[in-house]
């Protein structure tokens, strides 16, 4: 029975906290106008493994495109070190508090991808940064696109960031030694939250379809309750159609026509978002030719949605990392701070250097093209594309 009692004081902990986290939502209502900073600060998060090594070439990719706007002093690039796993281990904080003080004053971020130590990798069982940075920043929006033309697929995932399975995922209790215990949460306002950016998104982009996925049939009340506030939600959006798939059968017929027919947009809570989406990412041609925003009201962040890539870097092959994934986070930065139009200049260029020359290909082997020389090309290529 004490057990069971010292459970029940820590779920109630859990319960209180959120309490104070709707209110916080709540009153989270100013969304940034970038049309009216007078200088916005990209900050950069070069990651871990090959990290280091794509930012380089994103970065190179991006000041090649704004490079009127930072010689203007519109935009301006910030380093923010600390966060390399080594940093993180040496002071036993997965988000260092001085650091994140340096990141809050950025407008947005570029993030390459970070280690996140799992059981048995030698290293301590820290918290995903990733996580932290998502719910400090209230970075409630993850956004995904995901084409894959002779499909006919033209798909945007809006998946719910920061609650779910993740939000107390290392809040878990073990009751005792043979009963554990996790959650999922769902909140009225974080659902609709995403719902509203979804359906912001499908209105602003000619899109008439927006599609719920969930585990409605057996998670009744978490996923009931997200089908019922996006449905809400899509009331304020007639010219938009609703309709639900359940994960696992969307899992297993993404390709099939018949099953996705009319799919466009996508919205669905954190843990089905986080592994659909990497499927999807696996469809287009893998984790490298996708990217990812996560957005917030106030801030945003864009990254490459693979991981450091342990065995290049183990192997000596970091260096012929593919960097289109987080070179594409940069164009979605770009739209997300008012440059839509160069966005487009730069998916016309990776169309070019990908798909339709393909001059200098990028298979991460070291007889192939190194993640420089390929965006030499596409540097090239985007400079073709402004005479």
């Amino acid at each position: 029975m004490e057990n069971i009692k010292v459970a029940q004081e820590k779920f109630a902990d859990l319960i209180q906290s959120d309490f104070k986290r709707i209110e916080r939502m709540k009153e989270d209502t100013k969304v940034t106008d970038f049309s009216k900073v007078p200088e916005i600060i990209i900050g950069i998060l070069s990651g871990d493994g090959i990290g280091p090594i794509i930012m380089k070439e994103a970065i190179r990719v991006a000041k090649e495109l704004l490079k009127d706007e930072i010689t203007s002093g519109k935009i301006k690039f910030r380093q923010i070190d600390g966060m390399q796993i080594e940093d993180r281990v040496a002071k036993m904080e997965s988000l260092p508090t001085d650091v994140f003080e340096e990141i809050k004053k950025c407008h947005v971020l570029l993030k390459g991808p970070m280690v996140t130590p799992r059981a048995g990798e030698g290293l301590p069982n820290l918290i995903s940064a990733n996580s932290l940075l998502r719910r400090g920043l209230e970075l409630f929006a993850a956004v995904r696109p995901i084409k894959i033309p002779d499909k006919n697929i033209d798909w945007t995932f809006f998946r719910e960031n920061i609650e779910g399975e993740y939000i107390w995922g290392n809040k878990g209790i073990q009751v005792n030694e043979d009963l554990a215990i996790d959650f999922k949460v769902q909140t009225k306002q974080g659902s609709e939250r995403i719902a509203r950016a979804a359906f912001e998104f499908a209105r602003k982009n000619g899109k008439k379809n927006v599609t719920i996925i969930t585990k409605a049939n057996i998670v009744k009340l978490a996923d009931g309750n997200f089908i019922e506030a996006v449905r809400r939600v899509g009331k304020e959006y007639p010219e938009v159609e609703i309709q639900e798939r359940l994960v696992d059968a969307f899992c297993a017929k993404m390709l099939d026509g018949e099953f996705n027919e009319g799919i466009e947009v996508i919205v669905l809570p954190n843990l089905y978002g986080d592994i659909v989406t990497d499927i999807a990412a696996e469809h287009q041609g893998g984790l490298g030719t996708a990217s990812s925003s996560n957005i917030g009201n106030r801030y945003a962040l864009f990254e490459a949605i693979h991981g450091t890539a342990p065995f290049l870097m183990d192997n000596g092959r970091g260096e012929y990392a593919d960097p289109c994934s987080l070179i594409r986070a940069v164009g979605m930065m770009m739209a997300h701070i008012g440059y839509a139009d160069k966005k487009e200049k730069l998916d016309k260029a990776l169309d070019i250097c990908t798909i339709t020359e393909r001059k200098v290909v990028l298979t991460t082997f070291v007889e192939d093209a190194s993640a420089a020389e390929f965006t030499d090309y596409l540097i090239e290529t985007i400079k073709g594309l402004e005479l």
